[in-house]
């Protein structure tokens, strides 16, 4: 079981630190199926931050909905092309498969072979039953099938197409049956009858199948061999010599011509429709090049998906990774608002009201009883400086501060240096496109009035902000628009003079709501506010519930 803990999709630093911190932790504690992952792209400042403390980023997983390679039997059984069908016929009952695939010599995928398929070829209807004397195959897997034995001449491993003749008449009658086919098509079945066989040695069968295990005299023998006609013993009778000979056929001209496959990446929802409208009961799954890797039966969709998900630093959906609604959610921590979070079991929700989620973490390895790694306390102190604006921020708590100088000790650095080296990095305004910049950080909420999405960015002042501030007001109207929001917000918070500006664009019934001094269209000036969760969400809540 794999255990994903992973922060919102437009990640912070917070959300990343805590997500590596919690699946360390994880580890510790005896899950080795834990890892961190991210939904969304990190930055600059994180990047800095992860190569300080000389840490990996977390995987990137922007989709967790479940796929076909979760639930697929990946050791796959399989045949040949040139397979015989008594061959593949046996491996199917031995193994109790419903379907065989059937590959060529670069393991790709050529068909499915049913035992429905096999038996029809071998036992035709009435009225083609003559057809089932046809065969396309080799003598050395005709041979093989009935386990034969060559007394004289060579076997031919071409693949050709032969006809199964039985001589189960007097000679003169069998002598006028030759001429009706074509010698060097024939097969015949035949006992210790010379007659008949000097008859079709003269004629210039292919091959002579003595049956019932009976004495081939060395007259024979010879003169098969000047004439060129192999002569094959076989210790069953005839009937069942030709029975086994039919299932030489090769399994390439049995496969079904209708297949129905699936990638590993298909989604599992899209292979359940596909699979429930379709006859077949199994269907190969294929990489890129069709090669077949993988094998999914309908009862295969009845697997639980071997997945498990910790939400850090959120706990709404709408802010979850892709697909998270799929997976079983078994643990949030987190310290925003609850939202409308809906689980089938009992989980561990921890919701702490501290300034970050690196801060509850930190207090987990402290109830685990685990010592914090000092790359990990670096990363958590990252987590908490960033979130909190280095403790400045009216979210931080008396925990916070306590927590904080546990890890400065842990991680040997001092959190106003740490601080100024983070905050020195990368400038959003600077470094970002417009649309890069409203999605960095942002969050999306839901209202009974509609969605709307509040993103916040850190710089050390506003100098840049004036020429880049039509684009960003742009680039929140195409959001707006393309995503059917009430309204996008960006706050721009000044760290050094712990005030902000907001802008927003969206519904004229929403902007007029907001009180805040207006510097320009689309513009406000928050002096003090600093806080989206604790300061700017709920005002921004209040506009909504305004609204007329």
């Amino acid at each position: 079981m794999q255990t994903i803990v992973i922060g919102h999709r437009n990640p912070d630093m917070d959300s990343i630190c805590s997500a590596i911190g919690y699946a360390r932790l994880k580890q510790l504690g005896g899950n080795p199926g834990a890892i961190a992952a991210r939904a969304g792209d990190t930055n600059e400042r994180i990047e800095y931050v992860l190569n300080k403390f000389g840490v990996e980023a977390p995987v990137f997983i922007p989709d967790l909905s479940p796929r076909v390679c979760d639930v697929m039997e990946r050791n796959v059984i399989s045949v040949r092309r040139d397979s015989s069908a008594y061959d593949a016929i046996h491996l199917i009952e031995r193994e109790r498969l419903r379907g065989l695939p059937v590959i060529d010599e670069e393991n790709r995928c050529l068909g499915l072979l049913s035992a429905y398929r096999v038996c029809q070829r071998l036992f035709p209807a009435r009225e083609d039953a003559g057809e089932a004397r046809l065969i396309e195959a080799s003598l050395p897997n005709m041979v093989e099938t009935f386990g034969g034995k060559v007394v004289a001449g060579k076997l031919d491993r071409q693949m050709r197409r032969y006809l199964l003749v039985v001589a189960a008449m007097r000679a003169e009658s069998f002598s006028k049956r030759l001429g009706k086919y074509k010698p060097e098509e024939l097969i015949l079945f035949v006992g210790d009858r010379e007659d008949v066989q000097r008859l079709a040695i003269d004629a210039g069968v292919k091959a002579i199948v003595v049956t019932g295990g009976l004495e081939i005299g060395p007259e024979i023998r010879q003169e098969a061999n000047n004439a060129g006609v192999t002569v094959i013993g076989s210790v069953h009778d005839t009937a069942t010599s030709v029975l086994l000979a039919r299932g030489a056929v090769r399994v390439e001209s049995l496969i079904s011509a209708e297949l129905c496959t699936f990638t590993p990446d298909t989604l599992l929802d899209e292979a359940r429709e596909k699979a429930s409208s379709s006859q077949h009961f199994v269907f190969p799954i294929v990489d890129e090049k069709g090669m077949l890797v993988g094998i999914l039966s309908k009862s295969d969709f009845l697997k639980p998906i071997p997945r498990e998900l910790i939400l850090v630093d959120h706990n709404e959906l709408s802010q979850a990774v892709h697909g998270a609604e799929k997976v079983r959610i078994v643990e949030i921590l987190d310290h925003h608002r609850i939202g409308g979070m809906m689980s089938e079991s009992p989980i561990l929700f921890w919701n702490n009201p501290v300034g970050s989620t690196s801060t509850i973490v930190a207090l987990c390895y402290r109830q685990a009883g685990i010592p914090i790694p000092r790359p990990i306390a670096g990363l958590l102190l990252a987590g908490v400086i960033s979130d909190t604006l280095n403790l400045t921020s009216p979210t931080a708590t008396a925990t916070d501060r306590e927590i904080v100088e546990h890890l400065c000790k842990v991680a040997g650095v001092a959190a106003i240096e740490l601080a100024a080296e983070i905050f020195a990095v990368g400038s959003p305004l600077l470094t970002m496109t417009p649309e890069q910049t409203v999605q960095a950080d942002s969050k999306e909420y839901e209202h009974d009035r509609g969605r709307f999405v509040v993103a916040q960015i850190e710089e050390l002042s506003f100098s840049h902000l004036a020429e880049k501030q039509a684009a960003l007001i742009e680039a929140l109207k195409q959001h707006v628009r393309a995503q059917g929001l009430l309204f996008m917000a960006l706050l721009v918070t000044d760290i050094n003079t712990q005030n902000s500006l907001l802008l927003a664009y969206g519904a004229e019934s929403f902007l007029r709501e907001i009180d805040f001094p207006q510097r320009e269209p689309n513009v406000w000036e928050l002096e003090g506010i600093v806080s989206r969760k604790k300061q700017l969400l709920p005002y921004l809540l209040r506009c909504v519930e305004r609204m007329r």
